[in-house]
């Protein structure tokens, strides 16, 4: 534990740093970098802009980015292979569904990881339902638990034999929201032994070297704080009852279903037990009154984050152009990245327009 990182994954606001993002970074030191579309070009100006950050902090941070297939996807065709959403994954037979989301991951990680990008904020278990938000639905594996835990244990252990560190979301499950937590807060109001079943998933996968929060508010477990902010929350569901021992980073603490400025809404998060925020929107002065505010890493976060980065070591994919094939002969018709549908990437074009 040589290194001390600040308790936050930062964004950059375009296709290379500038001046005042080089200037932050070395000074605050955050645990890591997410990166966006708007960040993203072509595969050499991805790599510069890597080979940049880790120049510019002068240390071994992480570079995430959100890359699940289908309406999330920030590494875009015609450079990098086009990929399905997780529910194209689902509605297959459980055996060529089993064989697609080890492909899908295998192959994501070898996007990922030739670019230099080290966790996938992926995959995600949570369980659809009739009133799942459209935000969430196509990005849920199944409405049935036995499938989403199946295909999720198969992806969370493929991405690591890729070393790709995986971030399983949301937890504890966010799957009844019917309100999209970018536009505001979801409230559910089922009871924790009708929630029990979703959170099945997450215990499967409880071993993941990452995970994320949700931004939801589950009444029965606390009637005040969303989880992401809650110790409730996060001590009793998330810690003991699934058994989630990795490092814990919130859902972007931009989004709307959160309230007070920025600093409140990190302040909050972190005294509630997450590990790490996560803010995305990469503008300047947000990131610098973040970062003022934020602590350094705890031992404990330190240590689930040097266990993540172990993954990291693990070999690159081989045989790589049979498995595109493969994945291809399944899929034969990958709809286009639209990023219209894409909510936090819309999200980030309104609040930057204000």
């Amino acid at each position: 534990m040589e290194e001390i990182y600040s308790a936050a994954f930062l964004s950059c606001s375009d296709k290379s740093l500038t001046d005042d993002e080089k200037r932050l970074f070395e000074k605050f030191r955050p645990a890591g970098i997410t990166l966006f579309s708007r960040n993203i070009d072509n595969i050499g100006q991805l790599q510069k802009l890597i080979k940049q950050i880790r120049e510019i902090v002068g240390y071994d941070i992480l570079v995430a980015v959100d890359q699940e297939g289908g309406r999330v996807r920030r590494l875009k065709e015609p450079d990098f292979f086009p990929y399905v959403a997780q529910a194209k994954i689902g509605e297959l037979p459980l055996k060529l569904a089993k064989k697609a989301a080890k492909l899908h991951a295998e192959l994501i990680s070898y996007d990922l990881k030739k670019v230099g990008i080290d966790v996938n904020f992926a995959p995600v278990l949570d369980v659809m339902h009739a009133d799942t938000t459209d935000a969430l639905r196509s990005r849920c594996f199944s409405d049935d638990v036995d499938i989403v835990s199946e295909l999720a244990k198969l992806s969370v252990d493929s991405y690591i034999e890729s070393g790709i560190i995986p971030c399983i979301k949301h937890l504890p499950g966010h799957g009844r929201a019917a309100c999209d937590p970018h536009l505001g807060l979801p409230v559910i109001e089922a009871k924790i032994t009708e929630l029990a079943d979703e959170f099945r998933p997450f215990q499967i996968c409880n071993y993941a070297p990452m995970g994320m929060t949700a931004h939801i508010l589950l009444t029965d477990i606390d009637k005040n704080y969303p989880i992401t902010q809650s110790k409730t929350g996060i001590n009793k569901i998330i810690r003991e009852m699934i058994g989630f021992n990795g490092f814990l980073i919130s859902d972007a603490i931009d989004m709307n279903a959160l309230r007070g400025d920025i600093v409140q809404r990190a302040e909050a998060s972190l005294a509630a037990g997450c590990d790490s925020v996560c803010y995305c929107m990469g503008r300047i002065n947000e990131m610098y009154e973040l970062s003022k505010y934020c602590p350094k890493l705890s031992d404990e976060a330190m240590l689930r984050l040097d266990k993540a980065k172990e993954i990291l070591h693990n070999n690159l994919l081989k045989g790589v152009t049979k498995k595109r094939e493969q994945y291809s002969a399944i899929f034969s018709e990958i709809t286009a990245y639209n990023e219209k549908y894409d909510a936090t990437e819309v999200l980030h074009k309104m609040q930057r327009k204000s």
